[in-house]
């Protein structure tokens, strides 16, 4: 007389049918186990069964997800700000590339290009590192830049 009430407290805390026959297995042996402890004073039967049924799926969900997990489902709502993979991969060989083809360039015209370029060096600051005329200096980086766009676009 008291399956589908409770049936359907189990159901609708739990989300699964079959988990919901199970809790509900569980909610019986439950009750058959503790009919002595019912104080018909505090509550009526119905009501002390719908507690111990309502327990029991809570108990039962809280068991089969892990505190604070959420559905597998949840993922893909999920924003990700990573670039793709595969974007990533060509990114990667992009930098190999441009390194390799600035290995490439004579001593002196590449050391200038990673200077100013990656280390934010002037032309002025790398003319007095390097103790060459600034107007060299100007000429070295625009050559290895022009055999950087060669060496780039034969790639």
């Amino acid at each position: 007389m008291t399956s589908a009430k409770l049936f359907g407290i189990c159901l609708r805390i739990s989300a699964d049918r079959d988990a919901a026959e199970d809790i509900l297995q569980e909610v019986y042996i439950k009750v058959w186990n503790r009919a002595g402890r019912f104080d018909s004073g505090r509550a009526s039967p119905i009501t002390w069964l719908c507690a111990i049924a309502r327990n029991a799926a809570i108990d039962w969900r809280r068991a089969s997800l892990r505190p604070g997990t959420v559905p597998e489902e949840a993922a893909s709502t999920v924003a990700d700000s990573a670039l793709p993979a595969d974007r990533v991969i060509e990114r990667d060989q992009m930098c190999a590339r441009l390194l390799d083809c600035i290995d490439q360039l004579q001593r002196g015209h590449g050391d200038a290009i990673r200077a100013a370029f990656l280390d934010g060096l002037t032309y002025a600051e790398l003319a007095d590192r390097m103790a060459v005329p600034l107007g060299t200096m100007k000429s070295w980086i625009r050559r290895g830049m022009q055999r950087l766009k060669e060496c780039i676009g034969d790639g």
